[in-house]
């Protein structure tokens, strides 16, 4: 057994740094590098991608960084996770093979399959599994044949199966972001299924991790300006100990910072019950976790806490609902606000006299409330140059959608003076994704790790 390993952040979603990753391996000492690709939209974006194409359904960014960081990584034998194989894990695992025959690399990748359900909802559903929304009760019936996706989130033992047969490359598809952190402390430290303080812990790890570097000083409230060099910001790590001790730290010749206000900010990040953190692994307490700051960026988190885990898997469908909309058009001082008011309740009127069926009409005028909405301040409309006045509107019917885009270029002659900055308005075919959580029994659903290499 270790007496620690250092486990590297390399991305917080589709489309982070590009350079992330090759920094974490390559500016200092770290024994895996996990890189987190995956959101419910995404997993939609990657099925559409597939149907067109059946070698695609992964992230495309996952070989050219591969063939950038594969010598490297390699050279200090260090592991590479990602759930960035999306909807087809193996084609990742193909393409990524393909770089290391050309680099002359030996590579053992291993991918986990198993999560992707949506072939087989109408057997699910004989079983007794409903699949019904977890949140409002409907039936899935509703949307079954609308599905654009359908995936089980795993957790880690998946991945330590993987491990443990060798693997240098793990490539996972709808992975929970926290099992990618956990798995290598299990795999490395023998932690056992039913050690569920330790999971617990390697679970808040991987939860501080997922975000990339928003536990390193990007996106901080805290004091944002004491941040040094964010355009050079090193992604957090963590060091990871058999006890289930972990300490949040980052490469000191890169930017950014690590500090008790940074790992307490991603703490709280998409947190439901602080008392009940579900995974597929365990439950995790998060009333129990104490942070101590200990300078030089560097934060030890313990004293973590967690329960048993459920007997039952999340399910991640979307589902198409419609269309979409979007409108700008900018007004200038004098009384910029009050202008884009004015043309937001002429366009509203035109819209109702045309008996057009819409779900959400949401205005917001850029520059005064588009990010607090009705909690905005009263502003001197005096000190405002100018706002964008921006309309989107959201239907099943396609026609409403294409009408409203007819009825924004006419409020520059038949609204408020002052006005520019015309854009957009016409609506994109079947663009609107809608979410659809369920859940699943476990024994209904199994995962497979398969073996490829170079």
């Amino acid at each position: 057994m270790k007496e620690k390993i250092r486990i590297a952040s390399g991305q917080g979603f589709w489309g982070d740094l590009i350079d992330a990753p090759y920094h974490q391996v390559t500016k200092g000492d770290v024994d895996y590098l996990v890189m987190d690709y995956l959101a419910e939209v995404t997993m939609s974006i990657l099925q559409k991608q597939k149907n067109k194409n059946p070698e695609l359904g992964y992230a495309k960014d996952i070989p050219p960084l591969m063939e950038r960081i594969l010598p490297v990584c390699k050279e200090k034998n260090i592991k590479v996770i990602t759930n960035g194989g999306g909807v087809n894990p193996e084609g990742c695992a193909n393409a990524i093979l393909e770089i290391a025959e050309r680099l002359n690399l030996n590579v053992k990748v291993a991918v986990v399959l198993g999560d992707n359900i949506k072939d087989q909802i109408d057997e699910i559903i004989s079983s007794g599994c409903e699949l019904n929304n977890m949140e409002t009760g409907e039936s899935i019936n509703l949307v079954k044949d609308k599905l654009l996706s359908a995936n089980v989130y795993f957790g880690a033992f998946p991945i330590v199966k993987a491990l443990q047969n060798g693997a240098d490359i793990v490539i996972t598809g709808r992975t929970t972001d926290t099992g990618l952190t956990l798995a290598p402390m299990i795999y490395e430290f023998g932690w056992k299924d039913n050690d569920y303080d330790l999971l617990s812990a390697g679970t808040v790890a991987g939860h501080i991790l997922e975000c990339g570097g928003q536990a390193s000083g990007g996106n901080l409230l805290a004091d944002w300006e004491s941040v040094e060099n964010l355009a050079e910001i090193g992604f957090p790590i963590a060091e990871a100990y058999p006890n289930g001790e972990v300490i949040i730290t980052k490469h000191e010749n890169l930017g950014g910072k690590v500090s008790f206000e940074t790992v307490a900010e991603q703490l709280l990040y998409e947190i439901g019950d602080p008392k009940n953190y579900i995974t597929p692994d365990c439950v995790a307490d998060f009333t129990s976790i104490q942070l101590e700051d200990l300078g030089n960026n560097r934060v030890r988190v313990f004293n973590v806490k967690g329960f048993k885990e459920t007997d039952s898997y999340k399910v991640s469908c979307s589902y198409q609902y419609g269309f979409s909309a979007i409108g700008n058009l900018t007004y200038s001082w004098p009384q910029a606000v009050t202008k884009a008011k004015a043309a937001d309740k002429i366009l509203r009127k035109r819209l109702e006299n045309l008996n057009l069926t819409f779900d959400e009409i949401r205005t917001e005028i850029v520059g005064y409330d588009s990010c607090h909405g009705p909690l905005s301040k009263k502003i001197n409309e005096d000190d405002v140059n100018e706002v964008v006045l921006r309309i989107a509107v959201r239907s099943r019917d396609y026609n409403s959608v294409e009408r409203f885009g007819k009825e924004i270029a006419p409020l520059i002659l038949t609204g408020p003076p002052s006005v520019t900055g015309f854009a957009g308005g016409r609506p994109r075919p079947s663009d609107v994704v809608a979410y659809w959580p369920a859940l699943i029994p476990k024994n209904l659903v199994k995962p497979q790790v398969k073996i490829m290499e170079a």
